[in-house]
């Protein structure tokens, strides 16, 4: 199998690995992006983005050519094939394999994202982006003054479904056991807002609409009863799944898989860097993750300097 040499190899087409590839590529660095599926990552998948500074209203299937255009400018390459492993090198370089080609890079720039999980029901993946999210801090002023529902007991689904009730005219969490998972301090903040309110022990079987969310087909997993739930939007926080299987035993990592970093975007093997959905601490917002993309580049191209530059 063919291998290929580069200065920066980026791996994942998120805003995260396309501000990288943007960055390093304007630096005149050898760069390279592997992605496994499409461009843009979740964002592909988002019908409207409206807080992303500048920009007033974008689809995020066209943000993300967009994103990937201007990298091209500046001589960006583009692969798309699963990355199996990262392997460190005597002279300080690392080796890329992938199904397709290998690759030797001077610094990668890891930006693989995270997947949220979904509830794996009818009309769920056809109606996200039309009423089914897995972002209220994206999506929830797009249903001001309308009924939406939260699925999910923790931490994450009360936080988020507090700050939909900034919008929404009701809030209800639908949650599969008796009781919450989430702190304790959130649970009394949620206890105690006006506009939410709770369906126990249920799971939603079926999104229902046409072209956006009508209703949910709901399922008592208790008496078995099956009732139908008039909803607008329903946001999904049942978890959030890194990528990052293939670094496991390569980077330290939290207890949820997220690598750990630091403020320049550095992990604990030099000339490898994470950032956006992947690190720890991520703010999960297409503007940050695009931050963590330029830090990182701007970090692996001082690194390359340092160690590289100078070769005999």
């Amino acid at each position: 199998m063919a291998t290929t040499e580069y200065d920066v190899v980026i791996i994942g087409a998120g805003p995260a690995g396309l501000a990288a590839g943007l960055y390093a590529a304007r630096a005149r660095r050898k760069t390279i992006l592997i992605e496994k599926n499409v461009t843009g990552g979740q964002v592909a998948v988002t019908a409207v983005i409206e807080n992303y500074p500048g920009i007033h209203e974008v689809n995020g299937f066209d943000l993300g050519q967009q994103m990937q255009t201007q990298a091209e400018k500046y001589g960006l390459e583009m692969a798309y094939s699963t990355v199996e492993s990262i392997a460190p090198q005597a002279d300080g370089r690392h080796l890329i394999k992938t199904g397709d080609e290998d690759y030797l890079a001077k610094a990668v720039i890891v930006t693989a994202g995270a997947d949220y999980v979904r509830l794996g029901i009818p009309g769920e993946d056809r109606l996200t982006g039309y009423g089914v999210s897995y972002c209220a801090t994206c999506d929830a002023a797009f249903f001001r003054d309308m009924p939406t529902v939260v699925v999910g007991g923790g931490d994450s689904a009360l936080d988020e479904g507090l700050f939909v009730t900034r919008y929404a005219s009701s809030v209800t969490v639908i949650h599969r056991r008796d009781e919450l998972r989430a702190g304790a301090y959130l649970q009394e903040r949620a206890f105690a807002e006006p506009k939410m309110n709770f369906i126990w022990d249920t799971v939603v079987e079926e999104v229902q609409g046409d072209k956006e969310v009508d209703s949910l087909k709901l399922r008592n997993l208790k008496t078995g009863a099956i009732t139908e739930l008039p909803t607008k939007a329903m946001f999904v926080f049942i978890g959030h799944n890194p990528n990052s299987s293939f670094l496991e035993g390569l980077l330290d990592m939290d207890a949820g898989k997220h690598v750990i970093v630091n403020d320049w975007m550095d992990t604990n093997v030099p000339g490898i860097f994470a950032a956006g959905e992947i690190r720890v601490n991520a703010a999960k917002q297409v503007i940050t993750s695009a931050g963590d993309g330029a830090t990182a580049a701007i970090r692996a191209d001082h690194y390359i300097t340092d160690h590289f530059d100078n070769e005999k």
